[in-house]
């Protein structure tokens, strides 16, 4: 019995099912294709490098340029500006002497007409009539070209007697003047009607704030229908006068040129010509004549307003050892 268990037994066991063996993983790659992935991956990474290397030259290279941009505005502008600033002025200024030149120019010569002033025409048919109260009717006439602005020249002339007002408007007296200035002021407006040489006051700074307090007066009565032209002639008392009456009225230098305020002529045929045009347009022409002017042209005689500086005879000698 026990014998028959046994090859029971053992037959069971030949009869169990044996397990299958193992199959490989359809998953897992076939040995041939790593290579060809390793060199897509070599091929990928190499560019990958390039690339990082492209971007860190290029960044290298925008902070180079920006450090040169910066360096480059911010530390030359201001010299930059500074140069163009000088030469826009310079420019101005050479502008300004080339009109006044072609101003001058006397392109077409034409003879001088002088015409006479109806005050000269007054006293002309006054002689003619023969009276003897004539002349005397003639120059009263002349010195009341003023007299309706009489109240207001005096109200200045004392204004100007007091402290300088250095902040006053341009076109206004900014300095004060002493007795002796408003006493020439005086014999010219009430005395001379506005047309006269009066002596010179010693110097040429002294007779260009007497000329800015006459200016600021005649500005005051005509407002902008009038024109100061000066006569001197040479570079450097133009550049005196300019600068004077700079300093005497707060004036810059956009008012001085010929459709300024003030214009200034080294010969007296150009100052004449101006002098018509402005007649011609309704405008009152105010001529100054620097006392190193030897003589008063004819021409000038006939306008309405004019002062001439006399100068001494120690004040000439000075003046011709400058030249």
């Amino acid at each position: 019995m026990e014998r028959m268990a046994a090859d029971a037994m053992s037959d069971d066991n030949d009869l169990t099912p044996q397990e299958p063996e193992a199959q490989p993983s359809p998953t897992e790659a076939p040995a041939e294709a790593n290579p060809v992935m390793e060199l897509a991956l070599k091929d990928l990474q190499q560019r990958r490098d390039a690339l990082e290397a492209e971007i860190n030259e290029l960044s290298k290279r925008k902070q180079q340029l920006e450090s040169e941009l910066t360096a480059s505005f911010a530390g030359q502008s201001d010299a930059i500006a500074r140069r163009v600033k000088g030469f826009q002025e310079y420019l101005g200024g050479a502008l300004q002497d080339l009109v006044q030149s072609v101003e001058s120019l006397e392109l077409v010569v034409q003879p001088m007409v002088v015409k006479p002033s109806p005050l000269d025409q007054q006293a002309d048919n006054g002689s003619a009539s023969g009276s003897p109260e004539a002349a005397p009717a003639a120059t009263a006439a002349v010195a009341d070209t003023f007299r309706p602005d009489e109240d207001l020249i005096r109200a200045a002339l004392e204004r100007f007697l007091k402290q300088p007002d250095v902040y006053a408007d341009p076109w206004n007296l900014r300095r004060s003047v002493d007795a002796k200035d408003i006493a020439l002021l005086e014999d010219w407006f009430f005395n001379q009607g506005g047309r006269g040489a009066q002596p010179s006051r010693g110097t040429r700074p002294r007779n260009i704030l007497a000329s800015a307090a006459l200016i600021a007066i005649i500005g005051e009565l005509y407002g902008d229908q009038f024109q100061c032209l000066v006569l001197a002639g040479g570079p450097e008392r133009l550049g005196e006068w300019r600068r004077g009456l700079q300093d005497a009225l707060g004036l810059g230098r956009e008012d001085f040129g010929p459709s300024s305020g003030i214009v200034l002529f080294e010969r007296p045929e150009a100052l004449v010509e101006r002098a018509d045009r402005l007649e011609e347009r309704g405008e009152v022409p105010l001529i100054l004549i620097d006392a190193a002017e030897r003589s008063v042209d004819i021409p000038v005689l006939q306008f309405p307003l004019w002062l001439a500086f006399a100068a001494g005879p120690g004040e000439r000698l000075d003046d011709d050892n400058l030249l």
